[in-house]
């Protein structure tokens, strides 16, 4: 069904289908006219086709658990479609609706590696293939000011003009890694980096179901050179569960997040975010697990456990070519990863290329560098054989887990683009007992999307 649909749309020239944020507007372009509002720019119809293999030679393990990655070797292959639609119900009022559909699997299904290595996967291979909604939601903006900016259409943001100053509201389902934490060198896996602790902070245990996505109402106010979001959104009811908690009172994500624009090198691009969150939910604690006879985080679960992070995202243009990024994050390490991955604290930084040098503008060279690290509390309970909804080698000598990236990701015609990827993990899972583990990956991109023509 999906597919078809995807196959149904034209190969018009257009930027990239997957998710992309609200981009700061053009500061060089400003206007008191709010652009135009016709056919043209009124409906949003996108798709994008996703397709990564990975293959993983074998590697030392000196023991292996039920949460380990396979030291044999072994191969694996995701996919990913997805329908972006979008209509603008008046100029500040957008109403959005995508449907995906996520099938194959990962490298021992997604476990052993807590920055695994293909963000593409669904970690529970149960979930089945029919496709599902993975965001449906209303986006209002208000504006604030009478200056307007260019903006670039996407699937998530319609207008091609928004006021300099502004409200946005967007209330529904939605991911939250859409919004916060979003960094335009490393967060997009279809064109660039594949590994979940390159894409996102590790340590920022964002709100979400299994699949990624969770409901909630977030809030942003943009001025020319910052810009302040809030997002209150729906935790599961178990870790790394489908299920969403709707009781408020007792369940929530809450995320806030300072983005900033200085110029630091001249004219060229900087972001800076600063982001801190705080999860309720019924979690356990690691120190109380590490008191059993058999640790199991299950068994000590406790409806208004807290558990709280801070994230620092950086990006800087250096080059019309060459771009860096750095990224760190921090929580308290005490509650079970609930979310994401278990990762309490991490480093990484990269750098992307355009190539243009080589005569190839529209390719792209990435190379990153992640570190990460997780509590004592948390590191004994892994040693003492307690299982997580990612690791659990059934024993533990630990040491950070380190990931070397890079990728080149070629453009083939229009929409169409293909990559090659490698990974090195040292210590996977934290276990200086396993690995080193290299990892080969192939991914083919297919983006399309649907011109309207603005009405004569």
């Amino acid at each position: 069904m999906l597919a078809g649909l995807l196959a149904a749309c034209s190969f018009a020239q257009q930027p990239s289908a997957g998710p992309v944020p609200n981009a700061p507007p053009d500061e060089d372009t400003p206007s008191t006219d709010p652009g135009s509002f016709t056919l043209g720019d009124r409906f949003w119809v996108s798709g994008q086709a996703n397709f990564v293999t990975q293959y993983h030679p074998s590697f030392p393990a000196k023991y292996s658990g039920p949460n380990s990655l396979m030291a044999e070797s072994e191969s694996a292959t995701s996919r990913v479609l997805t329908l972006f639609t979008g209509v603008r119900l008046s100029r500040n009022t957008e109403f959005l609706f995508d449907l995906e559909e996520a099938g194959g699997g990962g490298l021992s299904n997604a476990l052993g590696v807590a920055g695994f290595t293909n963000l593409d996967v669904v970690r529970n291979p149960t979930l089945g293939q029919a496709p599902y909604v993975a965001r449906i939601m209303i986006h209002q903006v208000i504006p604030l000011s009478k200056e307007y900016l260019e903006a670039p259409r996407g699937p998530l943001a319609l207008a091609s003009r928004l006021p300099v100053r502004r409200l946005e509201f967007r209330l529904g389902k939605l991911s939250t890694a859409d919004f916060f934490d979003v960094n335009s060198i490393g967060s997009d896996s279809h064109l660039q980096f594949m590994n979940w602790t390159t894409d996102n902070s590790g340590a920022f245990d964002y709100a979400a179901d299994t699949r990624g996505y969770t409901y909630g109402l977030l809030i942003e106010y943009y001025d020319r050179h910052w810009a302040l979001r809030f997002g209150e959104m729906l935790m599961p009811t178990v870790a790394n569960g489908i299920t969403l908690d709707w009781d408020l009172a007792r369940a929530r994500g809450e995320n806030l997040e300072y983005e900033l624009h200085p110029h630091l090198l001249a004219k060229r691009d900087t972001r800076v975010r600063a982001l801190a969150y705080a999860n309720h939910a019924n979690m356990g604690l690691y120190r109380d697990a590490n008191l059993m006879p058999a640790p199991d985080i299950t068994a000590t679960r406790q409806q208004g456990r807290v558990k709280y992070g801070f994230g620092l995202n950086a990006e800087q243009e250096l080059t019309d070519n060459l771009r860096a990024y750095f990224r760190a994050g921090w929580n308290d390490g005490h509650s079970e990863s609930f979310a994401y991955t278990e990762v309490d604290h991490t480093v990484s930084g990269g750098i992307d290329l355009r190539g243009a040098r080589w005569h190839r503008p529209n390719d792209k060279l990435g190379c990153a560098l992640v570190v990460n690290g997780i509590s004592r509390d948390h590191a004994r309970y892994l040693a003492l054989g307690g299982l997580g909804f990612i690791l659990g080698d059934g024993g533990l000598r630990y040491g950070l887990e380190t990931i070397v990236e890079s990728y080149y990701t070629a453009h083939v015609w229009r929409g169409i683009s293909l990559a090659g990827d490698f990974q090195q993990v040292w210590d996977p899972g934290y276990n200086r007992d396993r690995g080193p583990v290299s990892v080969l990956s192939f991914r083919l991109h297919v983006e399309d999307a649907v011109r309207f023509k603005a009405a004569e």
